[in-house]
């Protein structure tokens, strides 16, 4: 059961618009005092030395990913001890898409440095709980300020005197600890009901992939009498499949090329020009596809995709992300970063030869043309020469179906999940919301 206090008051503030009684609303810089990082230059870093942490380092658990940061010499520390980072500091996102995105700094194995785009916070004085801090600045009380801000600045940055003008509700010391120690403990628990869910979806996802990996390399008869296929990453087929290089079931293998003038020539609408950021392993992602004109079209006249092409990317951290051209998509086009297979549908079937691909054995295909863990590019000549194990057509239709139907119910199941994990979190930040402004009481 919720229980609310006994009486509450106007706080004339939009975002919290009553208090219970006994608060106060105060302006942030009161109690809160927001440190700046500071801004490094490109010729103040080095190939090694000391790390500086910037927004994408920021992690959700806590965690500083400091794997890929910049570099100052170890011989400057002295210079930036006042930007130090130490466990159980409370840092911000003070700019660009994640703004506002917030942590408690769980361990700190290194000297770290604070880049200027994230923001330290600290209580002014000894009437601000640390951890109720925390959650206030967690909030969407804060958050919606923030947004209000960027709006009416037209800036997506947070600095001091933004901060400083912001609005909190405080309660006495007392009852801020016990209100951080509740909320620690609920959203403890929920987070670890998220967590559980997220790796469900995890296992499900490996389900899916066996799933695909058994049909396209032992069929879906378990009593098939098996061969030897001869090659050692795929093992045994059933008796009565055959193997065939891939350049013998297509038409045609081939990539597109840069557009003269590159992005300079994209458009908002027009011809969708496919690259590799629109190539996934289950569909295309259109949401950030680029366009171009008829006239540049046609100078690309050879990378032009049709229905039931399948489109690899064969360059960079997506090679080997792979999908088809479904029927009714259109006119299109693809870069130099994507390669056109076109299936002849009478020897193998489009999505047959996607599952091929996607499937364990044909990612190891790509790792062992590209000499393992660097995947730095396919060439033609290698994609020609990948072995595929091949059923008739009526047996990979057969595959196929089979497939989509245990995954339709598989991805049924994952919907289902993300959908209680998207509420979850939902209610997880209405609480900490409603906590922290005296909606509901605690103590």
């Amino acid at each position: 059961m919720i229980k609310q206090y006994d009486s509450y008051k106007p706080s004339f503030i939009d975002w919290f618009p009553e208090i219970p009684k006994h608060w106060q609303v105060v302006k942030c810089n009161h109690y809160i005092h927001l440190r700046h990082g500071y801004q490094f230059m490109n010729y103040d870093f080095t190939p090694e030395g000391i790390k500086v942490v910037k927004i994408t380092q920021l992690k959700p658990d806590g965690t500083l990913d400091a794997s890929e940061a910049s570099n100052v010499d170890e011989s400057r520390l002295n210079e930036f001890m006042d930007i130090i980072i130490n466990e159980g500091d409370i840092l911000m996102a003070l700019t660009g898409g994640t703004i506002g995105k917030i942590i408690k700094v769980r361990e700190v194995k290194e000297p770290l440095l604070q880049n200027y785009r994230v923001g330290n916070f600290f209580p002014v004085n000894d009437k601000m709980d640390k951890d109720f801090m925390f959650w206030v600045l967690s909030s969407d009380v804060i958050l919606s300020q923030i947004f209000f801000e960027q709006r009416e600045t037209g800036q997506p940055n947070i600095w001091k005197e933004n901060f400083n003008s912001m609005h909190i509700a405080l309660p006495l010391v007392s009852e801020q600890i016990s209100i951080a120690n509740f909320l620690d403990k609920k959203t403890s628990q929920i987070d670890a009901l998220i967590a559980n869910k997220k790796k469900l979806i995890e296992l499900l996802k490996e389900e899916r992939t066996a799933i695909i990996n058994n049909a396209v390399t032992k069929g879906i008869n378990p009593k098939a009498k098996l061969k030897p296929s001869g090659i050692e990453w795929l093992g045994d087929i059933p008796e009565h499949w055959q193997e065939k290089k891939l350049k013998y079931v297509v038409s045609k293998i081939g990539s597109g090329i840069t557009p003269t003038g590159g992005a300079s020539v994209y458009q908002k609408e027009g011809i969708p020009l496919l690259r590799s950021q629109n190539i996934y392993t289950d569909g295309l992602v259109l949401e950030d596809v680029a366009y171009i004109s008829e006239e540049v079209d046609a100078e690309m006249s050879n990378s032009r995709i049709q229905e039931d092409d399948v489109l690899l990317n064969i360059t960079g951290a997506s090679i080997g992300r792979c999908f088809y051209v479904p029927i009714g998509f259109g006119r299109g086009n693809v870069n130099q970063h994507v390669c056109i297979i076109r299936p002849i549908q009478t020897k193998i079937r489009t999505k047959y030869l996607h599952f091929v691909i996607i499937s364990d054995y044909g990612q190891t295909l790509i790792d062992v043309f590209q000499g393992g863990a660097n995947r730095e590019g396919l060439n033609y000549q290698q994609i020609k020469s990948f072995d595929i194990p091949l059923p008739k057509i009526a047996e990979q239709e057969v595959i196929i179906s089979q497939i989509e139907l245990e995954m339709n119910k598989i991805g049924t199941t994952i919907s289902k999940i993300e959908k209680e994990i998207e509420l979850m979190q939902e209610y997880r930040t209405a609480l900490i919301s409603e906590v922290v402004t005296g909606k509901i009481k605690v103590i």
